[in-house]
């Protein structure tokens, strides 16, 4: 007999500390089953995955090539040491090799340690200590990964390590620079050099960006961004760190996003859509220059799950899904589609100030006032218009991230049309009541709350 869902909760809440959250206000969601873009809850409510659980379930939940794969490498050989060769482990890194046109991968299990393996693997390479990043973006959950963010999560575990250096990022919509589209001379990239020479290019190891920044705002860069970037890391002799973990893998139509500007990053990170969720998996992807280094040089790290063979089998699995079912041609078809119901949001409803999209990796950021921009909900804050809009998905039964003033649509790369226009027809339906809560009174934000 099936246990009520409230008991299974409750039992979750009384034994388990749940991330990001205060946990007396943590209200979780009883998840017995899934399948393809769909889950279902202990009181058997069927829900739309609109974000991919963390857009990491790019193959959709449940894929049976996935699941045949974990259980065929469990049978054979379920745990081996980091220092034991693998056919999962060599599989895996031929692949990745293949798609990204880099040489040498270093496993981990999750973009976090992807990222602080990365800062230590430029450190060691290059012999210098800083690493620039950007202000809006997030880089995981480990000391140095958090202080390598500049979400307002770092807040907390600040001062955290030393040697990070933050810079602005290419946010067309909220220029920091004050610059339009027409007016825009690339300060994004330009300031970066000024910071470089103020803070010494002979002491800078790396810049590390998100491909395309995730869950602080999808930032989309301009095209020629990237390869400016590019080319002032090679100008200084830096490296160029690229984190995919949320961006690559299919996201955004190609194996990553940096490969829609024509430039190769000198080490690329990833996890998410590595084994799209079904088990814990990141890697530290490298160039052949840094792979030799580390032929005669010590690599100072290591971790006692690098290279799980069963980890590794199921990215191998995934990553063969992609090709054998057309994921990325998919993401491409459905992702036009997404953009024309993007756009028509945004000239529809008085409350989308701008839209952002790269394949099925989107979001809408909603505005009190498309004149002035402002926002819906403060930084770091929400208002009761966003939580009017979460609270009516939700009682739809449609899965949707949405923070501060803004709502991400990143569904499975394996939705179809059908799936995609029900749940963008009830986002739609949540948009209208937001314009009839500002049409009707306008009520002031509520204060930013630190983490």
């Amino acid at each position: 007999m099936e246990r009520p869902s409230s008991e299974v909760i409750q039992e979750n809440r009384d034994y388990t500390l749940f991330s990001w959250s205060v946990q007396s206000a943590a209200n979780p969601i009883h998840m017995t089953r899934a399948q393809g873009v769909w889950f279902w809850d202990g009181d058997g409510n069927k829900w739309l995955d609109f974000s991919s659980q963390l857009i990491n379930i790019n193959v959709g939940h449940q894929h049976p090539k996935v699941l045949e794969a974990i259980k065929k490498q469990v049978d054979e050989l379920c745990f081996a040491g980091p220092s034991f060769a693998t056919e999962p482990r060599g599989k895996l890194g031929k692949k990745l090799a293949e798609v990204t046109g880099l040489a040498k991968s270093f496993f981990t299990l999750g973009g976090a340690e992807a990222n602080e393996n990365a800062m230590k693997i430029a450190r060691l390479f290059t012999g210098r200590d800083k690493i620039i990043t950007r202000y809006r973006s997030y880089h995981g959950a480990t000391m140095g990964s958090m202080t390598a963010s500049g979400d307002p999560r770092r807040w907390p575990v600040e001062p955290g390590i030393p040697g990070i250096v933050r810079v602005f990022d290419p946010y067309c919509y909220r220029c920091p620079f004050g610059k339009t589209v027409d007016s825009c001379k690339r300060e994004c990239v330009s300031h970066i050099e000024e910071v470089i020479q103020m803070e010494g290019p002979h002491t800078i190891a790396a810049i590390m960006v998100e491909g395309i920044t995730g869950s602080n705002g999808l930032l989309v860069p301009p095209d020629d961004y990237y390869p400016k970037l590019r080319a002032l890391c090679d100008k200084y002799g830096i490296l160029l760190i690229t984190d995919e973990v949320m961006s690559g893998f299919g996201r955004t139509g190609k194996w990553l996003s940096t490969q829609h500007y024509g430039i190769k990053p000198d080490i690329v990170t990833c996890a998410k859509g590595l084994t799209s969720g079904y088990m814990p998996l990141g890697a530290v992807i490298v160039s052949q220059p840094i792979a030799d280094y580390f032929e005669n040089n010590m690599l100072w790290g290591g971790l006692t799950y690098s290279g799980h063979p069963v980890s590794c089998a199921a990215a191998v699995a995934n990553l063969s899904v992609y090709e054998e079912e057309h994921l990325f041609e998919n993401t491409e078809v459905q992702g036009r589609y997404l953009a024309e119901r993007l756009e028509a949001m945004k000239r529809k409803y008085a409350c989308v100030g701008d839209v952002r999209y790269k394949g099925l990796f989107s979001v809408l950021e909603l505005v009190r006032d498309k004149a002035t921009k402002e926002p819906l909900a403060p930084f770091n804050g929400t208002s009761p218009q966003m939580q009017k809009l979460a609270g009516y998905l939700k009682s739809k039964y449609v899965y949707a991230f949405s923070r501060f003033n803004m709502l991400w649509v990143c569904p499975p790369l394996v939705i179809d049309r059908e799936e995609l226009k029900y749940g963008l027809d009830i986002i739609e339906e949540g948009l209208a009541l937001v314009d009839e809560m500002l049409a009707a009174a306008p009520v002031l934000s509520s204060p930013a709350t630190s983490p």
